[in-house]
């Protein structure tokens, strides 16, 4: 197995707009294939994080709609899984109105599914004659289950420690040294795909400065001399407008990382921009961006899929904080490993308060704590195990923080989801 290759197929995807609400489309849209029929009724079912995640995000082609409810709306009516995610690409203005349509005779409910811990969307439809079950489990588009009628068109193992894909079980068990390893196996195919991922998100950044945001107001900062002109500020004005453009729901793909689209951002443009500032060959850029996917995936099979952490700040600013490293270093051990534990120590705590435009300014904090982070491990400076819950080694370091994710943290996605539907009771 080449556990680069398939970190890259499986978690390294391009992806339309925000992507739980984006899971939550592509199952409506498996459902509605397999009942046949226009929807009469539709049921979702979500996992605590999928649901903070998707219910205040803007929507890809949605007029500035938001959530997970129009999402599965949407999915319904598009009906086509084949678009994976990248399926709110086809929302129209007549599938909007229809969606709409939908919500408001209340065709459509979504309720939470407090006992799923990882990634969870299930889709109950009923037609005039014919009923239907999607189940998508442990990733953002992994069927596990499709049914029409009680009967099983497709049944696969669900996700758990006897069906845990061969490659997250690698990683589960890797030490860094390994996935400096595997990323020094790039060959041209991943060099392109991740270089196609640069492109896509570079993209996405041109887009979201057009947008009065986050970004744009970094661009305002550094034009009245408030910000230095550096690599820090034209590195963060970058994945800002990057993230801004997702998080409004413009219809732009992105390059995702561990599934998720900001992740994708943080990951790749932070080594390219600041490998781009130093004038690093590209190919030791490309290799460095593969070990940013690695580690952002080692990261996520500790902490979990969906955790209370927030995943693009830290995750994915593990792994471009080891890329800049990298560029400079080579395969430096203990300098990645200090640099790690530099950002881990720094932003381990920031919490995940689901998908919107403020996850922007986590971007930039992301950003900044990455190349800080990466220029002190380069000079073999950083935190060490004598201090708070950071190890001897990145990997202990990054097992104390899913500790603390998974055990400390249990009930804060309960709690943040209650805030957030509070929030929508008393707006209602």
């Amino acid at each position: 197995m080449n556990a680069l290759k398939e970190v890259l197929r499986h978690q390294v995807y391009p992806a339309m707009g925000c992507t739980e609400p984006a899971s939550v489309a592509l199952c409506a849209a498996h459902a509605a294939k397999a009942l046949g029929e226009p929807v009469r009724e539709a049921l979702f079912l979500l996992d605590p994080g999928t649901y903070k995640n998707g219910m205040g995000v803007s929507l890809p082609n949605a007029r500035g709609g938001k959530g997970n409810l129009l999402a599965g709306a949407l999915g319904l009516l598009i009906a086509d899984p084949g678009l994976r995610m990248e399926i709110l690409r086809a929302s129209t203005p007549v599938v909007l109105r229809r969606a709409q349509a939908l919500l408001r005779a209340q065709r459509v409910r979504c309720v939470v599914a407090p006992d799923r811990r990882d990634s969870y969307v299930e889709a109950r439809l009923s037609g005039r004659r014919h009923r239907s079950v999607c189940v998508i489990a442990g990733s953002h588009t992994e069927v596990v289950l499709l049914e029409r009628d009680g009967r099983a068109l497709l049944r696969r193992r669900t996700p758990g420690k006897k069906g845990v894909p061969r490659f997250k079980e690698a990683l589960k068990k890797a030490a860094l040294k390994d996935l400096l390893r595997w990323a020094g196996r790039m060959d041209a195919a991943d060099a392109a795909w991740i270089r196609k991922g640069v492109a896509m998100n570079l993209a996405a950044a041109e887009a979201g400065l057009r947008l009065r945001k986050v970004g744009y107001y970094l661009r305002d900062l550094l034009k009245r001399g408030y910000l230095l002109n550096d690599v820090f500020a034209s590195t963060k004005l970058l994945a800002a407008s990057a993230c801004d453009a997702r998080m409004d729901g413009a219809a732009v793909p992105v390059m995702s990382s561990g599934e998720s689209g900001n992740q994708g951002i943080v990951a790749a443009l932070v080594p390219w921009q600041v490998g781009l500032s130093f004038k690093t060959p590209e190919r030791t850029v490309l290799r460095s961006i593969a070990l940013s996917h690695l580690l952002n995936a080692y990261v996520k099979v500790h902490t979990g899929g969906l955790a209370p952490i927030c995943g693009c700040a830290i995750a994915a600013a593990v792994g471009a904080a080891a890329a800049i490293v990298y560029q400079r270093n080579g395969p430096d051990v203990r300098g990645i490993s200090l640099a790690i534990n530099n950002v881990i120590s720094d932003i381990g705590g920031m919490l995940c308060d689901g998908a919107k435009s403020g996850c922007a300014l986590k971007v930039v904090s992301s950003t900044d704590t990455a190349i800080r982070s990466a220029y002190m491990g380069i000079h073999h400076y950083g935190i060490t195990e004598v201090e708070g819950f950071v190890g001897r080694r990145a990997e202990d370091t990054i097992r104390n923080l899913a500790k603390i994710s998974t055990i400390g943290m249990a009930k804060v996605d309960d709690t943040i989801v209650g805030i957030m539907m509070d929030k929508q009771s008393a707006a209602a």
